[in-house]
């Protein structure tokens, strides 16, 4: 009898040991808080859906949803790069480089373009979950597919001689965030740069000159000149060091 009564109370307060150590590890693994520089986003239904946790708000855990995603993605400028072949006007086929900088404005739209990052799946505090690595193949299935969409088609009617490389820029600019914002991304800026072959970066020089030549009232003699250096034949000269002569005896 004794006996019994002293079992229960044991049982008891193992119990609630028990309880006591269940409730502090929910309570710790529930200390999660997303950053100013995050924007964190769960689903509780496998992708379905998506909730953003704004900064400073404790990020929940999945507990036993299997079903229960987060990802987090960057609250700051990112960079891009990327080249292609574009046809300019009058068919000239340039090597296009673009260098970009964004800002991921709408995460949940984002996401929903670019459904794979949602099994990064990183804790709001592993340094891990800001790797920018892991946004480069967002970046080129959301961000270069449509820049270079809208490159082409503005390109198309651009003189590579006579065009305005910085207001093409801003076009370019203009015209993608058209495109981009609608998926929760911005563009701060773009670089565009073109890279012509041999024979196209002659016929610029040459087009060039002969707008200095005709300035000058020297049309014709513009002429002459740059004939004579097409026609002309490029010489090689090597200078070569001669062994030392031997000594006279």
């Amino acid at each position: 009898m004794c006996l019994g009564g002293l079992i229960k109370p044991f049982y008891m307060k193992t119990f609630f040991k028990l309880l006591g150590f269940c409730f502090l590890f929910i309570v710790i693994e529930s200390c999660s808080y997303s950053k100013s520089n995050q924007q964190v986003l769960v689903s509780s239904d496998c992708g379905v859906s998506w909730t953003q946790i704004n900064a400073g708000e404790s990020v929940p855990k999945g507990g036993l949803n299997y079903c229960y995603m987060k990802v987090v993605i960057p609250n700051f400028p990112m960079q891009g790069d990327m080249d292609f072949v574009a046809n300019l006007a009058e068919k000239v086929r340039v090597k296009t480089l673009i260098d970009y900088d964004y800002s991921i404005t709408g995460a949940i739209q984002f996401i929903k373009q670019a459904k794979f990052l949602g099994k990064a799946n990183k804790d709001a505090d592993d340094n891990a979950a800001l790797d920018p690595s892991a946004f480069e193949g967002a970046e080129n299935i959301v961000i270069d597919k449509r820049i270079k969409d809208v490159a082409k088609a503005l390109f198309i009617n651009e003189d590579i001689i006579e065009m305005d490389q910085q207001d093409l820029e801003n076009k370019l600019l203009q015209e993608s965030n058209k495109v981009l914002e609608p998926l929760g991304v911005h563009l701060n800026f773009i670089t565009l740069t073109f890279d012509p072959d041999e024979q196209t970066r002659q016929a610029i020089d040459v087009s060039t000159a002969m707008k200095i030549y005709k300035s000058k009232g020297l049309e014709d003699l513009g002429k002459q000149v740059i004939s004579a250096r097409a026609g002309a034949t490029k010489v090689s000269v090597e200078n070569k060091v001669l062994p030392a002569s031997p000594p006279a005896e």
